[in-house]
């Protein structure tokens, strides 16, 4: 089935074809690891997790390499560490692992390989030192910056000039650089920088610049041409301009990255995610409130990756009650019948540009007709349909009697053995009474010809 994918690059949705037909190559930018990730961080993970099952399901587990790195260094990891008054090791290794932890409840699949920038110095170094020689960089007051103006098609990827970027971004300001656009691709060390971030090179202890981390990264695993480079669209720039800049003036006759992706932004309650706002929260404090990873997932999916998203609380409700009535129906599953047309239609949407939520909307199809059927067998179809459909979009890690492992559902399930329990006695007036006590609860309940009693929460 054929991939469309819109590229940033050419502003157009267009067919994706491999540059090897053999080996489908995707790099994503991957968390700064300073801090634990928050929702507006799950969003583009979980988008490109996507995209990454799409891949693997259209051309083979084993031809999709998926590249995703940890940005371990970095002024960000440097202050919290002196914050928190512990080293920068001890920080990242700590944000890892719970970063790890947080997307694997997200369902998110980890990446074929996760390097991280601390362990590819010597490849930044050595493209920088190739950059200075062709006259792309150069060094100033124990600085080494990347000159834009070397590289003809900079603002390429933005599609903005360079008068343009500069004033609708934060460009550091420096009396060292040539033009206010340079970018660091090397900086000293400061006094009071934890050993772990300097770092030896031909320009004196220090550390590396951002950008030059994806380009030694991305490189070194995928290639100097590669198909998929994704990310939020707040990279476009500076830091994926960059990356192309330094990477094809780096490379003779390289293109770098052919596709570029970019998810939109996350908003809570129409408003831009902010401390000072209050409405900024992780990943982890979520979890920790009972909503449930898959929960957040149905949420970060539901709008399509590259419109903004708004986290809201009726959308929390929605999800949950949804992924109840899939998770009651999966109950069903049973051998390996499945309608393969509903599959298809599933990988047909994610082949156009990853549309998510038409995705969803043929899961709801599923549903609805589970419930319409009285058939045993066609239910059994049906259900084993939404299970291999759900797990293409990341859903159902877990089994139904897990999913189902809060304090109400519980009592509900207890009350539907109850009511079975009077209707074996004949005790219908107790029977009916249950029946009307869930109803006034919101659960439906349907008595099937195999004596299995199956229910749902409805509004």
């Amino acid at each position: 089935m054929t991939i469309n994918l819109y590229n940033s690059l050419t502003k157009t949705k267009q067919k994706f074809t491999p540059i090897d037909s053999k080996l489908v190559t995707m790099y994503v930018c991957g968390p700064t690891v300073y801090d634990r990730p928050h929702i507006g961080n799950a969003r583009s993970t979980v988008v490109y997790d996507l995209l990454y099952r799409l891949l693997t399901y259209t051309y083979g587990q084993k031809q999709v390499l998926y590249v995703r790195n940890i940005t371990d260094v970095d002024d960000k990891i440097c202050d919290a560490a002196k914050e928190r008054r512990i080293s920068i090791d001890n920080l990242t290794k700590e944000m890892i692992e719970y970063f790890e932890h947080d997307m694997q409840a997200l369902n998110c699949l980890s990446p074929n390989i996760e390097p991280k920038a601390t362990e590819h110095i010597n490849e930044m170094i050595d493209i920088i030192t190739t950059l200075i020689e062709k006259n792309h960089a150069y060094i100033a007051n124990n600085h080494v910056y990347f000159d834009v103006r070397s590289y003809k098609n900079y603002t390429n990827l933005s599609g903005r000039s360079l008068d343009e970027l500069i004033a609708g971004s934060r460009v550091d300001v420096s009396e060292n650089k040539k033009h206010s656009a340079d970018f660091v691709l090397w900086k000293p060390a400061e006094a009071n920088d934890d050993a772990s971030a300097i770092f030896d090179s031909p320009w004196g202890k220090g550390r590396p610049g951002w950008h030059i981390e994806c380009t030694a990264m991305s490189t070194k695993y995928l290639g100097q041409d590669f198909d998929i480079h994704g990310g939020g669209v707040d990279l476009i720039f500076p830091h994926h301009t960059n990356e192309i800049a330094q990477s094809c003036s780096c490379f003779e006759h390289s293109n770098y990255a052919k596709f570029w992706v970019h998810n939109g932004f996350l908003t809570v309650n129409g408003e831009k995610m902010s401390k000072s706002l209050g409405n900024f929260f992780t990943v982890n404090e979520l979890l920790e409130k009972k909503v449930a990873g898959e929960t957040i997932r149905y949420i970060l999916i539901a709008t399509h990756y590259r419109k903004p998203l708004n986290w809201n609380d009726k959308a929390r409700v929605d999800a949950q009650k949804t992924l109840d009535n899939f998770y009651r129906i999966i109950e069903f599953k049973h051998g390996d019948p499945i309608d393969q047309q509903y599959i298809d239609k599933i990988q047909q949407k994610l082949s156009d540009d990853l549309n998510s939520p038409e995705a969803l909307a043929t899961l709801h199809a599923i549903a609805k007709d589970f419930h319409k059927t009285n058939d045993q067998d066609e239910k059994i179809r049906l259900a084993n349909t939404l299970y291999k459909a759900g797990q293409l979009l990341g859903f159902f890690n877990k089994k139904p009697s897990e999913w189902f492992g809060q304090d109400d559902d519980q009592l509900i399930v207890s009350e539907i053995e109850e009511r079975k329990k009077a209707k074996l006695d004949k005790n219908w007036t107790l029977a009916d009474k249950i029946r009307h006590s869930l109803k006034a609860k919101g659960v439906m309940i349907e008595d099937l010809p195999n004596g299995i009693t199956t229910w749902r929460r409805v509004e």
